[in-house]
């Protein structure tokens, strides 16, 4: 509880922005100051509960999505990457890549249940409702790791041909998983645990996020040569490929809008329009912050959640000549983008 209030104490120095609001509407509506100094990744939501969940080094912060205070905390969830929600199950899973771990934790009360083996390197995890099955896509073993979602028994290991980024799910016992090194996507059977098809991506290089309008069996993935590949879900064509910026790492689709985001670390929210039949096209470039790479979309209010912080030069090394930069300390912010 002492830490629960300390975490909210931290996170009540917030400020509210006023923006002017461009073609989308999209526009800063707040900044909020979140505790901790290390890095992050996926964000993820749980719509049933109204918790948006950060990733954050070696333990998940949980916001309520509707006032952006702190609801809880999952600790030790070694360099965690990515949350799965399974609302059907009352759980939730982390990918964490520093142990190479799944924690699975309650979704109503956010204690620990319980921690599953995956491959090595586990980045991005998705929950497959069909099949009960969670899915984690390992970066270090190049395959994927398929978990029983009540159980936590791992069901199979699933080679994957490359290095995988984002994975989603389209409701019917398919995962896409967008392959970086190789420029590709796989569908995976979650029944059978097969690479049902794989599709080359040209000309999109190096995907990485991805998203899903599982309505209309459309995928959308960013690439690292500025562009979103838009791309048919039942036969691997890209139907469009609409300009982006610089460093994408996150892709979201908002179905109440019909709007495809992809978020850069050079600072800009990228809107995508889908119209009717396959026509896309670019809304606006929305100005966000840099390092603001990764993001979540709130399917009720239609806000867009981001998150970033300042960084600080680390010098080289006859070791590590290319350093990654450290956080500047008291700089972690949840941006918020409303309409």
């Amino acid at each position: 509880m002492l830490q629960k209030i300390a975490f909210a104490a931290a996170v009540a120095a917030c400020v509210v922005t006023p923006a002017f609001a461009g073609p989308s509407g999209y526009h800063l509506v707040r900044t909020v100051s979140l505790p901790g100094d290390g890095f992050w990744d996926y964000l993820g939501f749980d719509n049933a509960n109204r918790h948006l969940f950060v990733t954050h080094g070696m333990h998940v912060m949980v916001l309520d999505a509707d006032t952006q205070a702190i609801a809880g905390d999952i600790p030790d969830t070694a360099r965690v990457h990515g949350v799965a929600v399974a609302d059907d199950l009352g759980r939730g899973f982390t990918s964490d890549g520093g142990d190479n771990t799944v924690t699975a934790f309650d979704l109503k009360t956010l204690k620990t249940i319980a921690r599953y083996p995956t491959g090595t390197g586990p980045d991005s995890i998705a929950y497959e409702p069909v099949t009960h099955r969670v899915f984690t896509f390992n970066g270090g073993s190049k395959d994927a790791t398929a978990l029983d979602g009540a159980t936590g028994a791992v069901v199979g290991t699933i080679p994957l041909g490359g290095r995988p980024e984002t994975a989603v799910v389209d409701g019917l016992g398919n995962v896409f998983a967008d392959i970086e090194s190789t420029s590709e996507i796989v569908k995976i059977d979650a029944q059978t645990l097969k690479v049902a098809a794989r599709w080359k991506l040209a000309p999109c290089e190096s995907p990485s996020g991805l998203a899903m309008d599982t309505a209309h069996g459309i995928l959308f993935a960013g690439c690292d040569n500025k562009m979103m590949a838009v791309i048919d879900a039942s036969n691997g064509k890209v139907l469009a490929t609409p300009a982006i910026g610089d460093g994408v790492d996150a892709d979201r689709f908002d179905p109440g809008t019909g709007y495809a985001f992809a978020s850069m670390g050079e600072g800009t929210l990228t809107v995508v329009h889908e119209g009717s039949p396959h026509k896309f096209s670019v809304v606006e470039n929305v100005a966000t912050q840099k390092g603001a790479r990764t993001m979540e979309v709130d399917p009720k209010t239609h806000t867009v959640f981001l998150v970033t912080a300042d960084r600080t030069p680390t010098p080289p090394t006859p070791d590590n000549p290319h350093p990654r930069p450290t956080i500047t300390p008291g700089t972690f912010r949840l941006l918020v983008y409303a309409r």
